[in-house]
Parts: structure tokens; C-alpha cells; sequence
């Protein structure tokens, strides 16, 4: 049996929060090693992954210093303005970036690019080690808890001073170390694809709440041959969205038609429609000796403000600059008392984004006449009072709250 005892950091996780956490650290000149599942030169193309993701701006700023935003700057689609509407109400509120005076609200991308863009980052850190096709059977610590151990499918035993665990909502890791967590389902589904338009979205994102859930249109970058795209993250009960899933290409088509209305024009599907169920994820504690959470592992949320990936890369900025200054201090990384800096510092924050997109989601998703009228009534209000709108345009952003050093400036 294979034994590896090395002082290299291992990421567990080769989703989009693990890549990026690795970078970052690879980045900061620090030595990891990244454990993936899959293999991520078939994950980092068209076919694979068609779904797409929003970068807010304090993301972006994350991904400029570690020198991926340059990879995906040419596909990245800006989010100028957001219209928010409330079912058929004529009241919707209009947030424009141009009064906020801190630029674009966020991109959209695919993530597939984005998956490539990492790949070809880690491919270029000799302090990173990427390991494809990696499956973790069990953990344990070793004598005196100074390493946790990885036992992997082939025989091999990595041991490592610091686990960082990305290894997704149903986290192996965090079961391992019984962590409880908060969870419910939403009996909601989430019917996700590309589709073409007639007319220009004019980079606008458009939030339309409906009774089974949000309808939300994410601006995309034009094909080559010019055809306007954009993507939509269509949130149905359950037993509904199997009907749709069903249908042949031309009734789905009238269907997004129907949807649409003629907001866009004509309206076609680009890529087959998948479905995502939608739950809300929490866990009561972000660390444990040697380990720390981050991403879904830890938190996931309702998709309804398009914040998931966002509070990754909040946590993972965040784990980043907390293990940086340890570092330069001589402290032990995987230590309680340094990754206990962490948890206060992110689990408050993603805790009032689960509350907030929880709270939003059943009071639109519901059509009943008293909460209908109410609703109407704020969205006319924040609309009429700049500082609520600044409020809500900031926290779109990603730049509200205690901000770590490399998204407030955008520099390692």
C-alpha cells in the first residue's frame, strides 16, 4: 500500500469552488494538491457541462489576481442592468450599473470556460498537483491528529497537515466528521438551458417571479454567426417539470415561447434542457482539526439571486488570506485556533445570503392576493429610494460586508 506523507495542502474536490481554491493558494506560492472524481480535460468541454454561471464583480475581482479573468474575459457576457418583476404586477424594480459608479453588476459565462481557463492555470503552477480520477473510501487522522489521511480506491494513503474540503453539498468529509447540518428541500426544480433569440437582451438580466418559483433570463455573448443568446434558469414544482423535460423539441420551443412572451421575440432552445432539484444546504460548523469546509461542502443556497458560486469565492478568498498570514507567522495551518478565523468570518455572512434568498423565495413563490399586493408595494418603495436600491446593487455585487484584501483591491 502506498504511503504519501507530504506538507502540501490537499483540496478535495474538482468542481469549481475546489479549482479556483487551489489556484488561489497555488497563487499565493503555496503547494497543493487537487483530488478530483472526474478528469478535468473531459469536464472542461461544451458537451460535458452546457450550464452557466454568474460572476459578480467581487469575484471577478478574485479571478483577475489570480490571473484567470483574462482566460474568459472575451465570453464573459456584462450584466449592465436587472429588472426584477413580480408575475404579471407592472411594478418591477430596475437597478442600472451606471448609478452605482463601481462598474458591471457581474458576467455570465459557461462554465465549461471556466473549467478550462482553470485547467490551464493549474496546468502552468509547478506548487499545484492536480490527480484526476481520485476517489477517497475513507479518512481518518493519524497519531495525535497531525495529518488527516485520504485512503484512496487505488491504495494510496496521502497524508496531509490541512484538508480543505470541496467535495459538494452531500460532502464525504463533512460526514466523516459528523457534522450536522440545516436542510430542507424546496419541492422545486430547476429547468436550466441555452436558448437563441430574436432581439438583443441588451445585456439586461431579467428576475421574473412566477408562482412556482423564479423565471430568470441571464444575458450571454452572441455566437459567431450573431445569433443572441442567453440563459435561462426556469424554476417549476417537481411533478411539472418532467412534463417539459418530456416534450419534443418544437412543444418545448412553444412552451419557452409562451414563457417569454415576445420580451425577446422568437425564442428557441439552443442546448437540451436539464433539471436541478433545489434545496438549501448549511452546515452548523465550518471546521474541524486539519479540515475546513468551503462552498457547497459547507453552504448551499437557493439559486434565486444567483449568489451560490459568489459565496465561494468568498470563502475561498477569505480561507486564502486567513492560511496566507498564518503562513507568514510561522502558525500551523491546519490548527483549530487558525481556521476557527474562517468560520467567524464567512459562516455569519453565507448564513444571512441562505436566510435572505430563503426568505425571498417563499414570499414570491406564492400567489396569494394580501402578500401579492404587498409585495407590489415594496417593490415600488425600494425603487423610489436610492439608498435601499444601493443596498441591494451592492450586495449583487459581492461587495458588502467584511471584504478580504484580494477582492477589495483585486491583487494578491
Amino acid at each position: 500500500m502506498a504511503k504519501t506523507h507530504t506538507d502540501h495542502i490537499v483540496v478535495l474536490g474538482g468542481g469549481l469552488g475546489g479549482l479556483t481554491m487551489a489556484a488561489t493558494l497555488g497563487s499565493y506560492g503555496m503547494s497543493v494538491i487537487c483530488l478530483d472524481k472526474g478528469q478535468l480535460n473531459v469536464q472542461a468541454t461544451e458537451t460535458h457541462d452546457g450550464r452557466t454561471t454568474a460572476i459578480s464583480a467581487g469575484s471577478r475581482r478574485l479571478l483577475e489576481a489570480i490571473g484567470l479573468w483574462q482566460e474568459i474575459e472575451n465570453h464573459a457576457c456584462p450584466i449592465e442592468q436587472i429588472r426584477v418583476a413580480d408575475g404579471s404586477s407592472p411594478q418591477f424594480l430596475h437597478f442600472d450599473s451606471l448609478e452605482t459608479g463601481l462598474g458591471d453588476f457581474g458576467w455570465i459565462v459557461e462554465n465549461w470556460r471556466l473549467r478550462r481557463a482553470l485547467a490551464d492555470c493549474l496546468t502552468q503552477m509547478d506548487n499545484v498537483t492536480y490527480q484526476g480520477e481520485a476517489h477517497v473510501e475513507s479518512f481518518s487522522y493519524d497519531d495525535n491528529k497531525a495529518r488527516v489521511c485520504l485512503h484512496l480506491s487505488d491504495g494510496e494513503v496521502l497524508k496531509t497537515p490541512l484538508l480543505i474540503a470541496a467535495d459538494g453539498a452531500r460532502s464525504q468529509t463533512r460526514q466523516w466528521l459528523n457534522i450536522p447540518v440545516r436542510q430542507w428541500s424546496y419541492q422545486q426544480n430547476a429547468i436550466v438551458c441555452n436558448v437563441g433569440h430574436e432581439l438583443d437582451h441588451e445585456n439586461i438580466a431579467v428576475e421574473h417571479f412566477m408562482p412556482a418559483g423564479p423565471f430568470a433570463i441571464l444575458p450571454m455573448m452572441d455566437m459567431e454567426d450573431g445569433t443572441h443568446r442567453s440563459s435561462l434558469v426556469w424554476t417549476e414544482h417537481g411533478g411539472d417539470v418532467e412534463t417539459y423535460l418530456n416534450m419534443s423539441k418544437t412543444d418545448f420551443n412553444n412552451a419557452l415561447q409562451e414563457k417569454f412572451g415576445n420580451q425577446l421575440g422568437k425564442v428557441w432552445s439552443l442546448t437540451a434542457p436539464q433539471s436541478f432539484g433545489l434545496d438549501l444546504v448549511h452546515a452548523k460548523s465550518y471546521v474541524a482539526p486539519r479540515v475546513a469546509l468551503i462552498a457547497e461542502a459547507a453552504h448551499r443556497i437557493h439559486p434565486i439571486a444567483g449568489q451560490g458560486l459568489n459565496l465561494s469565492m468568498r470563502d475561498i478568498a477569505c480561507l486564502a488570506e486567513v492560511l496566507v498570514e498564518a503562513k507568514s507567522l510561522g502558525l500551523d495551518l491546519g490548527s483549530l485556533s487558525v481556521l476557527k478565523r474562517y468560520e467567524q468570518w464567512r459562516r455569519k455572512d453565507n448564513l444571512a445570503m441562505a436566510v435572505m434568498t430563503d426568505g425571498l423565495n417563499r414570499l414570491f413563490s406564492n400567489n396569494l392576493t394580501p402578500i401579492r399586493m404587498l409585495r407590489d408595494t415594496g417593490l415600488g418603495v425600494i425603487n423610489r429610494i436610492p439608498l435601499a436600491k444601493r443596498f441591494f446593487e451592492k450586495q449583487a455585487m459581492g461587495l458588502s460586508g467584511r471584504l478580504p484584501k484580494i477582492i477589495r483591491t483585486g491583487k494578491l
